[in-house]
């Protein structure tokens, strides 16, 4: 079929266009589509908060807010990061539109549930920000008790409400997708044909589904002891405020899992097309997946090194997070080897995956600082944590999440973006990253506690340069928002493949048709069978 055919035929975007049909809609690259306009609303108010916190860190003393407001928005800007961004960033919206194109699908395996998981992430958001906005939450993102338990923060149910039914949001959602590459995968696909994405998925999705009904529990709890007054949690009831901390890192140390290991698919993806090179060791990739899923729920108590836990369920507890990072450096050097003597194409997707490996690499080495028990007294609780998960949680994953849209961007649209000023916003958001959170590194190995507005002069030089950085990476997200929706009405039209990638999704038009195959695809080769001597278009 050519381009002038491809362009005509009707698809997913053109087929009924109004807003009760998008609202209905059974089609899962619509909802992927609506789980991505979503989050971007819900990006720029956790992104609003968190430019509110670098400023006021301009200087020594809180001059910009007042203390008990510097609390609350850096609750706001966690709270909505963390459970209305990074959770739901690749899954809900590449894993919503690819996963059945992938697979050799029409739809996933429950499309009823699946426009459902996103009314509920809606109605969760909603009750999220109104609590924020109305009053606000100082209690942080984790909601510790014995802080949620008490009345002195009013809008603290509100806000675990929100997160409480934006769960459920997750749990249909992952089980939709472990259904779907379970029983609707096309004629040829084994399980060892799939795509590393797909894997990736499959992993995240099983954390989705077994860890997040553990947070429901713990918030309703802490919703219970606080209507009815029945100590749980609150030592001032009888409670125990260390049985909040195990359940919730139980769940939340996972949670780190569902952020990063879609973000190691989308990788696995770019790297292997922009390399011409299949992915080393597959097998071993597909492995390290589902082993860093299953470690990731044996880890939280490194979390709670300093909470006065008994010093053998530290040793223990260090020794797990040490041996996490070995399936993840399998990850970190199969990408290199696939690096190795490939035909490297510079496109803006390969350059964020690149970044996505570096700052992933750097934030995995930091965080064998934290896993020490030694080191962890003096760190804890201080910006070097703080610089860490920013390396893995927002770095490393909203690279990946950038190089993705990126990558599938000509498929979902059907038009191509202006590619130098794609290649100047990777570049852009690597160094805007790193001159942010590096500096926070220094800043809590000379003992700098997160979470206070105030703090000694001799620490404004690497505030000041954070917050320079700050700005940088804020330009850096908001171009690729700018660019994007330029090419929408003026970009070129996108061919079915443009970067000559393997892969059913890119046997399909760009943008695909609402059943997305008219036949049945059938497999014949393994996965990344790529040619040295291609090279991608563009």
């Amino acid at each position: 079929m050519n381009s002038a055919a491809i362009a005509s035929e009707e698809n997913y975007l053109t087929t009924g266009w109004n807003w009760w049909s998008w609202l209905t809609t059974l089609d899962h690259k619509r909802i992927g589509i609506l789980y991505t306009i979503t989050i971007t609303l819900l990006f720029g108010i956790g992104g609003a908060a968190a430019a509110m916190i670098r400023l006021d860190l301009l200087t020594p003393h809180s001059q910009l807010v007042s203390v008990e407001t510097y609390n609350k928005l850096f609750t706001m800007h966690g709270v909505i990061m963390v459970w209305f961004f990074l959770i739901p960033s690749i899954p809900a919206t590449l894993g919503n539109f690819l996963i059945p194109m992938m697979v050799g699908a029409r739809d996933l395996a429950f499309p009823r549930l699946n426009l459902a998981s996103w009314y509920l992430f809606v109605g969760g958001a909603l009750f999220t920000i109104y609590a924020l906005l109305a009053g606000g939450v100082d209690t942080g993102w984790t909601f510790y008790a014995p802080y949620s338990t008490t009345f002195s923060t009013s809008q603290v149910f509100a806000a675990a409400t929100g997160v409480f039914i934006a769960g459920f949001s997750s749990i249909l959602t992952g089980l939709n997708f472990v259904v779907t590459i379970h029983s609707m995968r096309a004629p040829g696909m084994t399980w060892f044909r799939l795509p590393l994405f797909i894997w990736a998925m499959y992993a995240t999705s099983l954390i989705l589904v077994l860890a997040t009904p553990v947070l429901a529990m713990t918030l309703m709890l802490m919703g219970i002891e606080r209507i009815f007054g029945i100590g749980v949690f609150d030592p001032a009831l009888g409670g125990d405020p260390l049985l909040f901390q195990h359940l919730f890192w139980f769940y939340s140390h996972p949670a780190v899992y569902i952020m990063v290991v879609p973000a190691m698919g989308v990788a696995s993806e770019i790297i292997s097309c922009f390399c011409r090179n299949p992915i080393f060791g597959y097998r071993f990739m597909a492995y390290a997946m589902l082993a860093i899923a299953a470690f990731g729920f044996l880890v939280w108590g490194h979390h709670m090194f300093v909470s006065g836990q008994s010093a053998f369920a530290g040793t223990v507890f260090s020794l797990l997070t040490f041996l996490v990072s070995v399936p993840s450096a399998i990850k970190v050097f199969n990408w290199t080897a696939t690096l190795y003597k490939g035909h490297v194409s510079f496109h803006a997707p390969m350059l964020y995956a690149l970044g996505f490996v570096g700052l992933f690499t750097i934030g995995g080495l930091t965080g064998l600082f934290l896993a020490s028990l030694g080191l962890d007294v003096q760190l804890h609780d201080s910006y070097f944590v703080v610089a860490h998960f920013h390396y893995i949680m927002v770095g490393a994953a909203v690279m990946a999440f950038f190089g993705g849209v990126h990558f599938w961007w000509p498929k979902i649209t059907g038009r191509m973006y202006p590619e130098g000023w794609a290649r100047f916003s990777a570049i852009l958001t690597f160094i805007g990253f790193n001159l942010t959170f590096f500096p926070q590194f220094i800043l809590g190995y000379l003992g700098m506690p997160r979470r206070y507005p105030v703090y000694p002069p001799e620490f404004q030089v690497w505030n000041v340069l954070s917050s320079a950085g700050a700005s940088l990476l804020a330009f850096g997200y908001i171009l690729p928002l700018i660019y994007l929706l330029w090419s929408l009405r003026y970009g070129e039209r996108a061919p079915a493949n443009p970067w000559g990638a393997k892969g059913l999704e890119w046997e399909t038009a760009s943008p695909p048709p609402s059943e997305n195959f008219h036949a049945t695809p059938v497999v014949t080769e393994e996965a990344y069978a790529y040619a040295r001597t291609e090279a991608p278009h563009g």
